[in-house]
């Protein structure tokens, strides 16, 4: 699920995730990280998108991430799972770095991975689970950067629980205009850290100068 309908205000307001990096939509690189995902779906204005892309649009429009991704789980079967939770303007964003994050997802409580996906780099930091309830089964797992914050638009959720804020959020401060940590207040979060090669998957782009390093990384 990839939510695109911010108003880009550092932008000018331009329609930030069809802007091109490489030569390619943000928001298409975007949908090509979860290429294997289905269905597929964008929330934001319509428009041009690859072929089995479900489009829908959040209420009010530009009315936040909190209601976006409201919009994008009503068009998901009962029985799905997980999904992606991911921000339109993340063009260095990988399949490689999805599938970390779902390891992550799976691993139990004490963050080790089921065989075979313990067989992983020694190197690579264990995530570490934050809320939620202490030694429970994680209800979603993404990156945090070096400073510690949460990439929380670069993440993979469990959809019951993720549905359930979402209800909860409803039903009390309304979901336009609701600020995304107070989605997942009381969820059980996997923060993981990045240790692949190359740039961080969760690099967005907020200002021209976000575009112009991006297409840096990306040659």
């Amino acid at each position: 699920m990839v939510l695109a309908g911010g108003a880009a205000r550092r932008m000018g307001g331009v329609d930030k995730p069809v802007r091109p990096v490489g030569g390619r939509p943000m928001r298409d690189r975007v949908l090509a990280a979860v290429a294997d995902a289905h269905p597929r779906v964008l929330v934001g204005p319509a428009g041009p998108v690859p072929a089995g892309v479900l489009v829908t649009r959040e209420q009010p429009p530009g009315g936040g991430p909190v209601a976006a991704t409201a919009a994008g789980l009503a068009l998901l079967d009962p029985d799905t799972p997980v999904v992606a939770l991911l921000a339109g303007d993340l063009p260095l964003l990988t399949g490689e770095a999805i599938g970390h994050l779902l390891r992550h997802l799976n691993a139990g409580p004490d963050g080790r991975h089921p065989t075979p996906l313990d067989q992983r780099p020694a190197a690579e930091p264990p995530g570490a689970d934050t809320g939620g309830r202490p030694g429970a089964e994680p209800d979603g797992a993404c990156f945090v950067d070096a400073d510690g914050r949460r990439q929380t638009l670069c993440g993979v959720w469990r959809v019951p629980p993720l549905r359930a804020a979402v209800d909860r959020l409803a039903a009390g401060r309304g979901l336009a205009g609701a600020p995304i940590r107070a989605l997942l207040a009381g969820l059980t979060v996997r923060e993981v850290p990045w240790s692949g090669a190359g740039p961080p998957p969760w690099f967005d782009c907020d200002t021209d100068s976000d575009v112009r390093r991006a297409e840096e990384w990306v040659r």
